[in-house]
């Protein structure tokens, strides 16, 4: 694990060798961060790259659909789980859409605070009862684990859903006293740094309870996204992308984040992961970030699962 500071971010992160433009996207139509603001720049590199390729996270997966398959299996057993012994809430209502709703995982004790767990799934797909068995960790350590659902794109934009997942913080922060902390995975690290900027719709009280943020492969950068097909759902242009980008916005000061990827995940979810330390250390947010040994894109969140795991001492411990 680094602690990021200074220059060398892209070197701790990335290895001595890489340098540090290898930070910013850039294509025909990029533009870089200036503080709140950005500037458009025109530019020929990285203008013939597979966009869809980069983000092909199955396509490099050996036997990608047997992890597809056993999540939602898994999931239903640790649900039947908790289940059996009265120590789950399913389906809580936290808005108004069909898809907001949660399920609570409850600990055996008093609960030490709240962890909310939010999925990927590139905003397209997928809901939280899929990935269920990811609270196991957590709760064996303690905590009160929220897992929200949340409406999908092509219905609704990406702003939306960041807004849903706002409104699902602040519910499940109802749900038990002390510290909230908050993890995502994939576009679900995405919606939960989105939380921690200075424009975030959580009410100062709230902001100031969350202790820690771990955003798992997060994409944090959203204007890559325009140039690949699956942009004809998410309707991204280049003021929506640069909005909807934690790396191009301001985090609260009091924000602690993890920034965790695999070594073996993409090229672009590892420049991802610096990214993020990059610019949100220079806005005085206090950044980790861990590259984890022969993981990708599918078995990274695995330890979510294991209480001692260093993910979740890293993200719960004290």
């Amino acid at each position: 694990m680094y602690r990021l500071a200074g220059p060398t971010i892209a070197q701790k992160c990335l290895g001595p060798d890489v340098p540090e433009d290898v930070l910013h996207y850039k294509t025909n139509s990029s533009i870089e961060c200036t503080g709140r603001h950005t500037q458009h720049q025109d530019s020929a590199a990285d203008a013939d790259r597979d966009w869809d390729d980069e983000y092909a996270n199955a396509a490099h997966i050996a036997d990608a659909n047997r992890y597809l398959t056993a999540w939602p299996e898994q999931a239903a057993r640790f649900r039947a789980s908790l289940l059996a012994t009265g120590r789950l809430t399913q389906t809580l209502d936290y808005g108004p859409a069909e898809r907001e709703v949660m399920d609570l995982f409850h600990p055996e004790r008093e609960p030490l605070g709240v962890a909310v767990i939010v999925h990927g799934g590139y905003w397209l797909r997928f809901d939280a009862a899929t990935f269920s068995h990811l609270a196991a960790g957590a709760v064996a350590r303690g905590w009160l684990v929220a897992m929200p659902s949340y409406p999908l794109c092509p219905d609704v934009s990406i702003a939306d859903i960041t807004c849903s997942i706002s409104r699902a913080v602040a519910a499940a922060a109802r749900q038990a006293p002390g510290p909230v902390c908050l993890a995502g995975h994939s576009a679900g690290g995405h919606l939960v740094t989105r939380q921690m900027c200075t424009d975030s719709p959580l009410s100062d009280e709230l902001i100031a309870r969350i202790d820690r943020v771990l955003s798992i492969s997060g994409l944090h950068d959203l204007r890559p996204l325009m140039h690949t097909r699956m942009n004809e759902q998410l309707s991204l242009d280049m003021a929506s992308a640069a909005a909807q980008s934690p790396a191009l916005q301001v985090p609260h000061h009091s924000t602690r984040v993890i920034a965790w990827v695999g070594s073996a995940e993409r090229p672009e979810f590892i420049r991802q992961n610096a990214l993020l330390a990059h610019h949100w250390t220079k806005h005085g947010a206090s950044m980790t970030t861990h590259i984890e040994p022969d993981k990708h894109h599918f078995d990274v969140i695995d330890d979510l699962q294991v209480a001692d795991s260093p993910m979740m001492q890293a993200w719960l411990g004290h």
